[in-house]
């Protein structure tokens, strides 16, 4: 049996009221049509709700005994549809999922936990790394948020330029490059490469190409981490980004030069599935890693 759902906010209004005309006035009817309405519940219910006695009309035994039910059942439709838009942080208790690769990860990682710990203590963040090949993790809901160059091409998710990191080059102090580059030594030089997906090229070697020239590609590896190892244990340059990079830069002791080449700079992307654009909570993670960037980008 299909029940209509609009009968309990009527059967509400007249056991609050105790009369047809006031739960009229109340939901702002006419009082025929909550008179035809009341006949519909007693069919519905085998039970005649509001019964006359004298002036006033009296609620039946099953009348009162629902009346509580029915209140609390119409209070919370209504909460359904009228979801607040209001995010108390203090009592906030979620865990947050990020990917983003490994220098990101490092350099946002520090200022995020802090500026969240601070504002929402009941808040947990996971930090992923970037996987090897595309994922369906954000259209399902298994990551909040991924940060990166890439921009989602689907109109179900979001995207959102927090902003651009220059490139550069980074190099052990004792490189014979050291003193500084241009395209020719650059080229001349072994490179270690930093490919989630293992790419042996990047687009600067197109730029190489125009100019007549092609360098060494000794490896592909998948972290910054990494690269940034084996160039303090060799001659291996490695480009990176200037900004988001300088932690593992400084942590593995090595030194960086201006790229000898007009490029342009990395760009970072945050994209989200379309089913959070509402959600307050994921709202305030947005603009926290908005601001720990912009705090980054500031030092």
């Amino acid at each position: 049996m299909q029940v209509d759902l609009n009968l309990l906010t009527v059967l509400d209004a007249l056991l609050e009221e105790g009369s047809v005309m006031g739960a009229a006035d109340r939901l702002h009817l006419s009082s025929p049509a909550v008179s035809r309405t009341l006949g519909r519940l007693r069919a519905v219910t085998g039970d005649d709700i509001l019964v006359r006695t004298g002036h006033s009309m009296t609620p039946t035994p099953y009348a009162l005994a629902v009346r509580e039910d029915v209140h609390r059942l119409v209070r919370q439709a209504h909460e359904v549809l009228s979801p607040t838009h209001e995010l108390n942080l203090a009592e906030l208790n979620r865990a947050f999922t990020i990917q983003c690769h490994d220098a990101l990860a490092t350099a946002l990682g520090p200022v995020l936990v802090g500026r969240i710990q601070e504002q929402a203590p009941g808040v947990q963040l996971r930090v992923l790394a970037e996987h090897s090949a595309d994922t369906d993790d954000l259209r399902q809901g298994r990551v909040d948020l991924e940060l990166g160059g890439d921009r989602p091409g689907l109109p179900e998710f979001r995207s959102e330029t927090l902003g651009h990191d220059p490139l550069v080059v980074a190099m052990r102090p004792t490189h014979p490059c050291a003193d500084g580059l241009d395209l020719h030594s650059y080229a001349a030089q072994p490179h270690v490469l930093v490919s989630r997906r293992g790419r042996l090229t990047a687009p600067i070697d197109d730029v190489l190409a125009a100019e007549g020239l092609r360098r060494r590609v000794v490896a592909a590896v998948a972290t910054l981490a990494m690269a940034l190892q084996l160039a303090g244990r060799s001659d291996v340059l490695v480009t990176s980004t200037e900004i988001l990079s300088r932690p593992l830069i400084e942590a593995f002791g090595l030194i960086t030069r201006p790229l000898p080449v007009e490029s342009p700079p990395a760009v970072i992307n945050c994209n989200w599935h379309q089913r959070y654009d509402s959600d307050p909570a994921h709202a305030w993670l947005r603009d926290q890693v908005r601001a720990s960037l912009s705090e980054i980008v500031a030092d």
